[in-house]
């Protein structure tokens, strides 16, 4: 009998023994979840970025509520996206999403969610009826920096990046832009807050903004600031934006006479091909600037987007460029997910949602419509496929299921898609 009891107790040992095992497996994996740093998540293909809001209403005065937010993040994850990126802590906004991501992961160990947290940076009276100084920082940048400071330390977990200010240094943000001393300030400060331990080491800091900004245009940007700062964050973020520059810049937009025969879908798709390039070439340019003072420092596209509509008499409308509508945007979508995808370069793709805040005089207006999801719920052209493969089932954004706008019929949808206009001038971008 003693012997047949040490039989039992060899395998209650064991089955505990094995039980032991499993959990402390189970807590090495979730820990190995937790550790992934910034440097493992950007610019691998497996961790999708994008630019989030999730505003519903069109003022911010009315923040999404964390349940709001959970939905947002439902939806986000069931597209395969796995690091958002925001823009102030001055409001509730930013602390309610981690609030929303930490319910989530509590609710299940699996779901996976990391944050670029942006820190806003302003000058001297910006926003005010006081004449902005452009040289002297605002008060308000020490108090928005701890706030973002706080953030990261209270959930490390989730955030894995800081950005020290949005479209902060280029110069046609007239109502606040700041010079590159202030963000570079702001980038030391953090990063000695990193190499004193008040930071995990492991935080990345950088600067999200136009690609001008990091020296890839105009040579007035070529500061010994702007180098210090190159040298001083852990990887360049880099604003790029085609659409504007159908108006702006429209070298490459349009299409060629030899084109002119070609059916509407394929002119779309030849000039979405070139605004591509025109990316890509802003791209390339920052690349030499940063390569010429810091080599091999890493470079990630903070923003590109492409807006789904524009009133008739704005730059991009009908009577404009006729580069909004969303076929355009859905094949701007997909073309910047297989170059980043392919180049190993993360894209904060602008936006997940449209959010009417933005132009709130002008429900119309271009920048309320770069989300890939419309405020009610509707799914844009450039996500069809996901609702296709079932990917929302069961989700929902307020009370309306995620379905595909114009009922999923291409036909309506190429019946609102402009063929850009004849460019006589028409260059081809290298």
């Amino acid at each position: 009998m003693m012997r047949n009891w040490n039989i039992v107790g060899i395998a209650i040992i064991a089955i505990c023994t094995m039980s032991c095992g499993q959990k402390e497996n189970k807590k090495e994996s979730m820990q190995a979840e937790t550790s992934l740093t910034a440097k493992e998540i950007l610019g691998n293909s497996d961790y999708p970025a994008i630019s989030y809001g999730g505003y519903r209403k069109p003022t911010r005065d009315i923040q999404p509520t964390v349940s709001e937010l959970k939905e947002d993040m439902r939806i986000l994850s069931a597209m395969g996206i796995r690091i958002l990126r925001t823009y102030n802590v001055q409001l509730a906004h930013a602390s309610n999403v981690l609030k929303a991501i930490t319910e989530l992961k509590q609710e299940d160990s699996k779901f996976e969610m990391y944050l670029m947290l942006g820190a806003w940076i302003d000058c001297k009276n910006a926003w005010t009826d006081l004449p902005v100084d452009h040289d002297i920082e605002s008060e308000q940048n020490e108090a928005e920096i701890a706030r973002a400071v706080a953030l990261a330390n209270q959930y490390p977990d989730i955030v894995k990046i800081i950005a020290v200010g949005n479209e902060a240094m280029v110069k046609w943000a007239t109502s606040y832009f700041v010079q590159p001393g202030v963000i570079l300030k702001w980038v030391n400060h953090l990063q000695g807050l990193k190499a004193s331990g008040e930071l995990s080491k492991d935080l990345w800091i950088t600067s999200s903004d136009d690609f001008s900004s990091w020296g890839g245009g105009d040579t007035e940007y070529h500061v010994e600031d702007l180098a210090q700062l190159i040298k001083a964050v852990d990887y360049v973020s880099m604003h790029t934006y085609p659409m504007h520059n159908t108006h702006y810049n429209p070298f490459f937009w349009g299409i060629s006479e030899e084109e002119a025969d070609l059916s509407k879908e394929e002119k779309i798709h030849k000039a979405m091909e070139r605004a591509l390039g025109f990316a890509v070439n802003q791209f390339q340019e920052v690349k030499a600037y940063v390569d010429s003072i810091s080599p091999g420092k890493p470079i990630h596209i903070g923003e590109s987007g492409w807006a789904s509509y524009d009133s008739d008499n704005h730059h991009y409308g009908k009577n404009g460029t006729k580069a909004t509508d969303e076929f355009k945007e859905g094949l701007y979508y997909k073309f910047m997910r297989e170059w980043t995808d392919k180049e190993n370069i993360s894209c904060f793709y602008f936006e997940a949602f449209d959010e009417s805040w933005k132009d709130a005089n002008n429900p119309k207006g271009s920048e309320n419509h770069f989300g890939l999801i419309t405020h009610d719920g509707k799914a844009k052209f450039a996500i069809w496929d996901l609702v296709d493969q079932g990917v929302f089932e069961g989700l929902s954004r307020g009370n309306n299921k995620i379905k595909k706008t114009h009922g999923g019929d291409k036909s309506l949808l190429m019946e609102e898609a402009m063929p850009p206009p004849i460019n006589h001038d028409l260059q081809l971008v290298q």
